[in-house]
């Protein structure tokens, strides 16, 4: 069995990173919401995702966040950071330089921008299952990078490198997501990387999620995914219903802001971002507010 291989399963939170009016991460409530989704019950957390506005957070602010998380989580649930990039030999530099002791696993994006083929993808992806002292989470998400790792790519790496332990898998593609869950060997994950789509793939074999909303809600999106796992699709479907309009609205003017927006109407934390990230627009904000008002009802 692939070596941490059990860790990834069920609900992580792709945890935002907060920051201060001044532009300064705000540690103070980085570990409220550290606290926040633990004590709501989910498996894992991944910081410098997508959702913690990696791309904009520095080499020096991306080493104390993780010393930090290695401090705040302290064992209570696994860690995963995202070192990802389209230089193969710059992530390999970042991941022996990132301080990767109490980390459990990487998550690493498919190149961006520079569209490699498939066979550069694969390449990409065994030079840094073979640099990386913890497993590797593959991460798929076109609609991001411009490049998709295909259900072949994503097989033929589960096969020959056994530090790759899963996938987070955002393409939106069902065909794809089966044609890997029909195939992959039996202890490689597949995880949705899309919240409102994460009941149907767990009822077609996923192991889990990757959340957004878990960030605001994570008693229930990790006990909806629990459910799922669990077979019990109809309980699982009443919280699906019950959060897919705060999820939609998450993503209706762009993400992290749907969430950061969501986070400071919760006082969790401020609805700061950098540039060229900017706050969602007054009226998703004001949507968001009256979706989280009619859910704690």
């Amino acid at each position: 069995m692939r070596k941490g291989y059990l860790k990834f399963g069920g609900t992580g939170v792709a945890i935002v990173t907060p920051f201060k009016k001044s532009g300064a991460i705000d540690f103070e409530a980085f570990e409220r919401l550290i606290n926040h989704t633990i004590g709501g019950g989910v498996g894992f957390i991944v910081v410098l995702g997508t959702t913690g506005e990696s791309a904009t957070v520095s080499k020096n602010e991306k080493k104390a966040l993780v010393e930090f998380s290695v401090e705040a989580i302290n064992k209570r649930v696994p860690l995963v950071v995202g070192i990802g990039g389209n230089s193969t030999a710059d992530v390999v530099l970042t991941i022996h330089g990132t301080p990767l002791k109490g980390v459990d696993g990487i998550l690493s994006v498919c190149p961006y921008y520079t569209k490699p083929n498939q066979e550069g993808i694969y390449q990409h992806y065994k030079i840094i299952s073979e640099s990386s002292p913890v497993p590797v989470i593959l991460y798929t998400v076109p609609g991001r990078t411009g490049s998709n790792i295909t259900a072949d790519t994503t097989l033929r790496l589960a096969n020959d490198c056994g530090n790759i332990v899963g996938i987070k898998e955002a393409s939106g593609n069902f065909d794809q997501i089966f044609q890997v869950i029909k195939n992959r060997p039996a202890d490689f994950l597949v995880l949705s990387g899309d919240d409102g789509i994460t009941l149907p793939l767990l009822a077609t074999g996923a192991d889990g999620l990757i959340s957004v909303t878990a960030n605001a809600y994570p008693k229930e999106v990790s006990g909806m995914v629990s459910l799922g796992l669990a077979g019990n699709f109809k309980q699982a479907a009443v919280l699906h219903y019950k959060l897919i309009d705060f999820t939609n609205a998450l993503f209706a003017d762009g993400s992290p802001g749907g969430i950061k927006a969501a986070l400071e109407i919760m006082k969790l934390c401020s609805n700061n971002l950098r540039l060229p990230l900017v706050p969602v627009n007054q009226e998703i904000y004001y949507r968001i507010k009256k979706l989280i008002d009619q859910f704690e009802q």
